[in-house]
């Protein structure tokens, strides 16, 4: 494939679902991991709608086992990826860290920290393939601004960019560039839970956050270990 092949976690809604649309727009092949089945193919609707294509991967972070066989299946159809959105993430419970259940702590980590150690081990090879790989983690500005009641989803997002950093360091002198993305706050359904009371019309659209997104799966893009913030972008 002579296009760009560009994978996004949480593709379905959001910024990942409009990081998507906008990659088709621009000309790329875009391989969307989702848990909805049905919403991924909502997706892929609007995806030819603008005469793009994607490939659909109903997936779910959680399970362990998926992200080896996800490896090899991309790997046999297009034999190499060029770009990476890690985008997917789940706020889990808000309240007092005593007061949170295991199950509960454990998930947020899992699915915002332990599953994007499982992605970058099941798609390095398939990266390290493109002549420009270029790979992005979403993050959250309380992953170093701290918040009271955020725990569990703060110490997942700091632990995300603490091994992100690792791994763009241990990558310095090699093709691959990774950076780390701070969102800020997005007129998402995950914001809107967050903060119930807030006016979503206060915040810009998820486009708008994608558009800066977006360009750091690039060839062009060449900074690597950083993290750009869109609020700076957009102010």
């Amino acid at each position: 494939m002579d296009k760009r092949i560009i994978l996004i976690t949480g593709a379905s809604r959001g910024i990942g679902r409009a990081a998507a649309l906008a990659l088709v727009k621009a000309g790329h092949h875009v391989i969307a991991l989702a848990r909805s089945k049905a919403a991924l193919e909502k997706l892929d609707d609007e995806a030819k709608a603008l005469g793009g294509s994607m490939t659909l991967i109903p997936f779910d972070l959680k399970d362990s086992a998926a992200f080896e066989p996800m490896g090899q299946a991309i790997a046999s159809k297009f034999g190499r990826i060029d770009g990476l959105i890690a985008n997917a993430a789940i706020l889990g419970s808000l309240g007092p860290l005593q007061a949170g259940g295991e199950r509960q702590f454990n998930e947020t980590i899992d699915v915002n920290l332990n599953a994007n150690w499982r992605l970058i081990r099941a798609i390095d090879p398939l990266l390290r393939r493109s002549e420009s790989p270029r790979a992005v983690f979403v993050t959250s500005s309380v992953a170093t601004n701290p918040q009271a009641f955020w725990g569990p989803y703060q110490a997942s997002k700091a632990g995300l960019e603490a091994m992100v950093q690792a791994w763009a360091q241990e990558n310095e002198q090699m093709p691959l560039r990774v950076n780390i993305f701070d969102p800020g706050g997005t007129r998402t359904t995950m914001r809107a839970d967050a903060f119930p009371g807030e006016d979503p019309m206060t915040l810009p659209t998820a486009e708008a956050v994608a558009s800066h997104l977006v360009p750091l799966v690039n060839a062009s893009e060449i900074r690597t270990g950083q993290t750009i913030r869109a609020k700076a972008l957009m102010a």
